[in-house]
């Protein structure tokens, strides 16, 4: 995924920018970097690979190098930035957040159309923020070239843009799907990704920009240069997995959406099937934790940890790029409590089930411990879509999705006509799915979310959510 950060001050930005994005940094963990303006100094920037060391480990000599009171920070799960880029627009800093699906298609027609050239990366990739930046300088303004861009991308694109005058662009994708939040201080102005990041540096949330909304930040004053849309459609997946349980979108807090989506789970259940006789319910760390309290508390059943998830290396295991390590990563952090494992029926809930491949890992080693039963719950729908807006799964293929998986196995293609009845768990073909899956993942009963009962937790209206992965819709 990614986040970004920034702040334009009457005094120096870069350890505001420093901390503001080290808070960003469960988004992703493959490139960091800062860029700052000074009058003296101009343009400053530093980028870092993090894979294997914190972002606030790399640039904490930066920091003490990198002066002005406007700066930029980011944390890429993709590409190196910010990049600097030199054009009739000026110089400036830029920084992206999202994912360009048609990125090959664009870089052939600029080619075609200006005999230009890239920097290439490796397979002669060429780096989404310089794409972003040659759409960009095609026209006369920043307003002009960010609409413009917006307009031929396939995918999402939220922009934090540092010009040669110190000044701030920030510019929220133009569907809303991710969120960029804009505070104050007595001294100037910060944006940011994630809410609590700017909160604790003293910072006061100021509003979240509209969807498509382009705004000049500086010092004195935040201006919008560019009016939101009026169609939102942010990723529902904000509440469910991605966002820090501080986090606030739209005016919905992450950890308060996740308690009451646990306790919908809890009421489901009672309604329908009943819940499980278990000993303990149980959270999937980290983010299903919040979810397993609220359907803890509105069962009455004890809540539990019986494993303890050891994170000082890896906060998320799907971060490293291939998945035999990231397995391995999954199954080093587990630590278990045998106390509350062996000879226990557990009741687990996990933000989602995708692949099913590191919740087989869970299980067994669980299964290995003693555990007597292991009720699964998900806090959202089967994934029945890879996404086409952000690059939250890494998955290659629909087919790695283990509820498409299993309505291939149960039906062939047939199957996929038949989404909307697997996906509701009291008919026919949801019994089997569920059933199936019961089977394959080794659980004694299996349950998912409705999607009523996601988008009800998150406490906004519906229609501004986006919920593609679910039903396939736009």
């Amino acid at each position: 995924m990614g986040g970004f950060f920034g702040v334009t001050s009457k005094r120096n930005a870069a350890f505001d920018v420093f901390f503001g994005t080290d808070y960003h940094s469960h988004l992703g963990t493959r490139r960091g970097g800062m860029a700052a303006w000074s009058p003296e100094n101009g343009l400053q920037r530093e980028i870092h690979n993090i894979e294997n060391t914190p972002f606030r480990t790399k640039f904490e000599e930066d920091v003490l190098e990198l002066k002005g009171p406007s700066c930029i920070g980011c944390i890429s799960d993709t590409d190196p930035q910010p990049l600097l880029i030199r054009s009739h627009l000026g110089t400036y800093a830029v920084s992206m957040v999202g994912i360009i699906q048609n990125q090959e298609e664009l870089t052939r027609r600029f080619l075609d159309a200006t005999y230009g050239h890239f920097e290439a990366m490796g397979g002669g990739r060429v780096n989404q923020c310089e794409l972003v930046a040659a759409l960009i300088n095609q026209q006369r303004t920043f307003e002009d070239g960010i609409r413009f861009a917006q307009e031929k991308i396939e995918g999402t694109v939220s922009l934090l843009i540092l010009t040669d005058r110190g000044e701030i662009i920030a510019a929220r994708d133009k569907m809303g799907r991710l969120p960029i939040i804009i505070g104050q201080d007595d001294q100037g102005y910060c944006v940011s990704f994630e809410s609590f990041a700017f909160e604790k540096l003293g910072y006061r949330e100021i509003r979240d920009l509209g969807p498509a909304e382009i705004v000049r930040v500086t010092a004195d004053g935040c201006e919008t240069i560019g009016a939101p849309g009026n169609r939102m459609k942010i990723c529902t997946f904000l509440w469910t997995y991605y966002g820090y349980p501080n986090s606030r979108y739209e005016g919905s807090n992450v950890e308060v959406s996740r308690a009451r989506n646990g306790r919908l789970m809890a009421q489901y259940d009672r309604t329908h099937d009943g819940i499980p006789d278990v000993d303990f319910v149980c959270g999937v760390p980290d983010s299903g934790v919040g979810h397993a309290i609220g359907y803890s508390n509105e069962s009455g059943i004890d809540y539990a940890r019986p494993f303890i998830k050891y994170t000082p290396t890896w906060p998320r295991s799907f971060m490293p790029h291939k998945q035999e390590i990231r397995n391995q990563v999954a199954k080093m952090k587990l630590i278990p409590v045998h106390e509350l494992i062996e000879g226990k029926k557990l009741l687990f809930v996990d933000d989602s089930i995708v692949r099913g491949t590191q919740l087989a890992g869970t299980v067994d080693f669980l299964r290995n411990n003693g555990a007597k039963e292991l009720h699964m719950r998900s806090a959202c729908p089967p994934i029945m879509y890879g996404c086409k807006y952000l690059n939250f799964s890494r998955s290659t293929s629909e087919m790695e999705l283990i509820a498409r998986r299993t309505m291939k196995t149960l039906e062939g293609e047939e199957g996929f006509a038949h989404a909307d009845e697997y996906v509701d768990g009291t008919t026919a073909r949801g019994k089997a799915m569920r059933e199936h899956i019961c089977k394959t993942l080794r659980f004694d009963s299996l349950e998912y979310q409705t999607l009523d009962g996601t988008l009800s937790a998150i406490g906004i209206d519906k229609c501004k959510l986006c919920t593609y992965c679910w039903n396939g819709e736009e």
